[in-house]
This record gives structure tokens, C-alpha cells and sequence, in this order.
């Protein structure tokens, strides 16, 4: 793995912080702790990358290309490094690599389409796009690598360097990515770097970042924009989500089971886009809640790099402590659990993959987002009913609407207050569409040619039609 950014200066060791496997709770391994003060000489390297990179598109098309190709080869090294300190299933980790490659192949090959603006002037108008400058990437720790790339592949592309910071929870694969990526790439077109707090504070506000992109929480997120704000950098916020799966009365609960049930459990939970709360009908409640609690109950539940393994561990013991207590604080207030509710009595940072019912509607489990194996289901006597309480949080990332006639279910669909609705099934995503939240779930746009276009800035030119008039 190449050296990290204190290391590049001879004779100086940097300091280093624990990395954690959350199966065992044991640090495995370390990262270097960079200092807030060391990101001047990494913004400066990579503003002068920058020059080279933006002008020769083709040179990059080849590049992400390349890159991509990298990536696929260290597949297993990458995802059997991820599983260990983010928990996941193996399997889980090695679909993030293949997305990690997906989205490189993809941005490689999509470029802006200049435009010719005609309004009866006799001039030629044309819209052309040039890229922004060097781009904080700041990325959670659910899925490392392919948030990420959903970021420094669009960057790229468009001609812009990157600057990317991990969670300190999991900075390891992302680390051991740069190194790959680097055998395609030019020096500092794309960097690395790792540590705790204030670092990441200080890349939002650095004043030779031109575009901050951060996915996280939305009290993270106010601030990444108000330290953004200070360059007038450009921001691109991806900021959770509590999204609601309605079904309606015609809703075959058997065929849907398994397929809702891991809309709201992959990865632990620990998905911004996942199921967060269940509305049935009050006739059908208790089915849905025995359907998916035998799920809960049911599921193999252990480390990530266990081949029998479909549920890992809560990532962190804060997030632990805090899927924990929202869980406690549903019972209090009078949910009755239909599965799990505990932590689970082992090493690590396991929690018992719970169904709540009974649960009061202002019960945090159901405002808030629990962001963990724990999923309350709610019941409702009307549709609209069903729909206002979908809409009643200040989330807006997703939502789902699940039922037999689906005409129907596309428009109750339509009603819901949120950036994606999805019918029959949930947190499904084309690399080639749009990806975007309402109220507090974000700013701005990814994915597809919008997140491409998100890393640009349109330049027009003005041309006579004839010289000389």
C-alpha cells in the first residue's frame, strides 16, 4: 500500500489510529491520523494535477477505463478488507466492488454534450462545460467503496481531481482503492487521506476545494455546507434517509415477505435508502409482522467473512449503543417486540434482527432513523391515512409502495414526498438515473449524467455568424 500523505515526508513516521472488527470488537489494524494542517500541500498537488488531467478527455476515458480493469483484479483483496472492518457479508462486500467497477466503467464513458443556443440573434451561442477544480469527496462507513465511487467516478470524468476521505471507521479498503487506482491514474489526481476529527471539517471548508460531496447525517451535513460556505465551494449532500414501504390491502404478504424483509436488513440496516418503517393494513398487520419476524428469527447472523453468514454486525459500537437505545425507547413507550430487541450475548457488535409492533407513531423507532437491524410496523385503517404518515417525518430519500394492482400502487407512489419511489421493491438504482433526496435528505444531485453535470460548470461562448458585422 502506498505510503499516506505524513509518510511522504522522509524520516517522519505519522501518527496512526485503531481500526476495529466489528465481529470480534478487537482492532485488527491501524490508519494514519493526518492533521487538518497537512491538507494545504494535498490540495496545492492536487490543484496542479488538475491542469493535466482536465485537458485531454480522451486520456481520461482511457484512464477510468484502466482503473476499473484494477479494481476488477483486486476484487478479492478489496472485499475480503472491507468485510473485515465494516462487517459486512462477503458476498455483500464483493457486490460493492462490482458496483465500485460498474460506476468507473460507466462515468468513463459518458461525456457533456456541448449545445448550440438559436434565438434569432446573428450570433452563435454555444454552451460548452469545464470542470470545477479539486473535489472533497467525504464518504460514511455503510458502504465505503461504492460511495466512493459514486463520487470520484463523476468527478473524474468530468475532469476534476479528488480528494477522498473515509470514515475513520473504515478507511482501509479505501486506502488499499487508492493504491489500486493510482497504477491507473496520474500522481495526485486522485488522493487519499484518513483521520479523525477536525480533518474532515477541514477539507469542507478549505478554500481550494471548488465542490464538496458528502454523504452522511443531516446534522453532519448542515455543517459540511456551512464550512463550504466560507469558499462558496459547491455542495452535494446525500443525507439519510427514514423511508416508508406502504402496502396496500391487495398485497399479497407470502410472495412479498423476503423481498421487503431485506429491503429493510441488508447490511445490517445500515443502508441510507433502506426500509426504515412498514405500513400494512390493519387487516393484514399481524400477518406481516409474523412474516417477517420468522425472517428475523430465522437468519444466519455472524461475522462477515463467515461463508454461512446473511446478517453481519452493527459497524461501530456508537451506532451499536444508538440502535440499542432507539430500540429500548420504542419498548418503553409500548412496542411489544415480534423478534430480537437485544443486543445479541457475543463478541462484537451484533444486534438481534428485530420486528416491532405496537409501536406508538411518535416513538422515535418511527420519526428518526434507526439506521440498524430493527424495524418497526405500523398498521393504518385508511390509504391516506397510510400516506400522511409515510410523509409525516422530515425525510424525503425514498419510499415504496408495494401491492397486486399496480396501477394503483404507482399512484399512491406518486403521492409520497421523496426522491425515488419504487414499486414491488425498494433501494433498487440504475447507475444511469438520477439520485436525489427532498427536505432534509440532501442537496443537490448524483447518478447518471446529473451527477456528471453536478462536477461542471457551463461556459458559453459567443460568436458572430459573419466576421466583421
Amino acid at each position: 500500500m502506498p505510503a499516506s500523505e505524513p509518510d511522504r515526508v522522509p524520516g517522519r513516521r505519522a501518527a496512526h489510529f485503531a481500526v476495529v472488527d466489528p465481529a470480534t470488537g478487537e482492532t485488527f489494524d491501524e490508519a494514519p491520523d493526518q492533521q487538518p494542517n497537512e491538507l494545504d500541500a494535498v490540495v496545492d498537488r492536487a490543484h496542479r494535477a488538475w491542469h493535466g488531467w482536465r485537458a485531454d478527455p480522451a486520456a481520461r476515458t482511457s484512464a477510468l477505463r484502466v482503473a476499473a480493469d484494477a479494481v476488477e483484479t483486486a476484487g478479492e483483496d478489496l472485499a475480503r478488507l472491507l468485510t473485515r472492518e465494516q462487517g459486512k457479508p462477503l458476498a455483500e462486500s464483493y457486490a460493492e466492488i462490482a458496483r465500485t467497477t460498474a460506476r468507473l466503467r460507466y462515468f468513463a464513458d459518458l461525456a457533456p454534450a456541448t449545445r448550440r443556443i438559436t434565438d434569432g440573434r446573428p450570433v452563435h451561442s454555444e454552451i460548452r462545460w469545464r470542470p470545477l477544480g479539486p473535489v472533497a469527496a467525504i464518504v460514511p462507513w455503510n458502504f465505503p467503496l461504492q460511495l466512493a465511487a459514486a463520487k470520484f467516478a463523476p468527478a473524474l470524468a468530468a475532469g476534476n481531481t479528488v480528494i477522498l476521505k473515509p470514515s475513520p471507521f473504515t478507511p482501509l479498503a479505501t486506502r488499499l482503492l487508492g493504491s489500486v487506482l493510482a497504477t491507473a491514474l496520474p500522481e495526485d489526481v486522485l488522493t487519499v487521506v484518513t483521520g479523525r476529527e477536525p480533518l474532515g471539517a477541514r477539507l469542507a471548508s478549505h478554500p481550494g476545494i471548488r465542490h464538496v460531496t458528502f454523504t452522511g447525517s443531516v446534522p453532519t451535513g448542515r455543517a459540511v455546507a456551512e464550512a463550504a460556505a466560507a469558499s462558496l465551494a459547491r455542495v452535494t449532500l446525500e443525507l439519510g434517509g427514514n423511508d416508508a414501504a406502504v402496502l396496500l390491502d391487495d398485497v399479497e404478504v407470502d410472495r412479498i415477505a423476503d423481498r421487503l424483509f431485506w429491503a429493510a436488513f441488508r447490511n445490517c440496516g445500515q443502508v441510507c435508502m433502506a426500509v426504515k418503517r412498514v405500513y400494512a393494513p390493519a387487516r393484514l398487520h399481524a400477518e406481516v409482522v409474523e412474516a417477517l419476524a420468522q425472517r428475523a428469527k430465522t437468519v444466519a447472523v455472524g461475522a462477515g467473512l463467515d461463508p454461512e453468514t446473511r446478517l453481519g454486525p452493527v459497524n461501530n459500537a456508537p451506532q451499536l449503543a444508538r440502535v440499542e437505545q432507539i430500540a429500548k425507547q420504542a419498548l418503553a413507550d409500548g412496542a411489544r417486540a415480534a423478534a430480537g430487541g437485544h443486543r445479541l450475548d457475543r463478541p462484537g457488535y451484533f444486534f438481534a434482527p428485530t420486528i416491532l409492533t405496537d409501536v406508538p407513531p411518535s416513538s422515535p423507532v418511527v420519526t428518526e432513523e434507526q439506521f440498524g437491524p430493527v424495524l418497526p410496523v405500523l398498521p393504518y385503517r385508511s390509504l391516506g391515512e397510510a400516506v400522511d404518515a409515510a410523509n409525516g417525518t422530515g425525510f424525503g430519500l425514498g419510499g415504496s409502495v408495494w401491492g397486486t394492482d399496480l396501477d394503483r400502487a404507482e399512484a399512491v407512489a406518486d403521492r409520497l414526498e421523496c426522491g425515488t419511489a419504487w414499486i414491488n421493491h425498494h433501494a433498487e438504482l440504475s447507475l444511469a438515473q438520477p439520485f436525489a433526496g427532498v427536505k432534509n435528505s440532501g442537496v443537490g444531485v448524483a447518478g447518471g449524467p446529473w451527477g456528471l453535470y453536478g462536477n461542471l460548470r457551463p461556459f458559453v461562448v459567443h460568436r458572430p455568424q459573419e466576421e466583421g458585422r
